[in-house]
């Protein structure tokens, strides 16, 4: 299964997180069936032949004056690499803290976690009771043949001031938007300017509940479009 020379060329620490991180199996109903390497969670082949889910999050950081922060993946990620997306998007790992389903208890730590791995934001910044959980989402995506996801994706909105110092393993650049700059990326990646890529769940969740639920966060209503029942199957 894989390619042995692609896999060689792989980047040392992507190659470590890819066969020393454990994902959580679920099903379409986000019961935990196992776990599994996150390489052979992201192999197309194997998400397709043995339809492997596996449970992740997707993170929305906006500062005080309500603007966005993005980040553009690394050159060096193995999937999705130098696409535009939302704050962090990862996964919960099949360890104890990360596995509980409380409140979606483990998912947020899983969140703080990334956070720091990622933008080396510290979890000071970013307590888990101040992610809120608004809703989930199935989705399917090819990379580049090889490489893709098959997530079921929880979405947490956090307003928080936060010190920042990016990993570059991890992160290319980051930047605040407000809502029309967002718009513009959008129709740049749109009409494939500057070779701009937006990553296929951002742009899911951007088409279907962003800029609602972006209106009510201003609003201070955000309570008001919480939906953790629902399970979007969104392609």
């Amino acid at each position: 299964m894989g390619d042995p020379i692609a896999d060689a060329n792989m980047d040392a620490v992507q190659r470590r997180l890819m066969f020393d991180d454990e994902c959580i199996l679920v099903d379409e109903n986000d019961r935990v069936v196992g776990h599994d390497t996150k390489y052979n969670c992201h192999l197309m082949e194997k998400i397709e032949a043995e339809n492997l889910l596996h449970r992740a999050f997707s993170v929305f950081l906006f500062n005080s004056k309500y603007e966005l922060l993005l980040q553009q993946r690394s050159a060096t990620k193995v999937t999705f690499p130098l696409v535009w997306t939302n704050t962090c998007c990862s996964h919960p790992l099949y360890r104890d803290s990360e596995l509980i389903e409380e409140n979606a208890l483990g998912v947020r730590n899983a969140a703080q976690r990334k956070l720091l791995d990622e933008l080396g934001i510290p979890a000071v910044d970013v307590p888990v009771d101040q992610f809120t959980p608004l809703g989930r989402i199935l989705y399917k995506a090819p990379s580049d043949g090889k490489w893709g996801e098959h997530e079921l994706d929880y979405l947490l909105f956090t307003v928080r001031e936060v010190n920042m110092k990016p990993n570059p393993d991890e992160v290319a650049e980051v930047k605040y938007v407000n809502r029309e700059q967002l718009k513009e990326l959008l129709r740049k990646a749109d009409a494939g300017e500057e070779g701009l890529k937006l990553s296929p769940w951002f742009k899911l969740i951007v088409d279907n509940f962003l800029f609602k639920w972006w209106d009510h966060l201003e609003k201070g209503t955000l309570q008001e479009v919480i939906d953790m029942k629902t399970i979007h199957k969104l392609t």
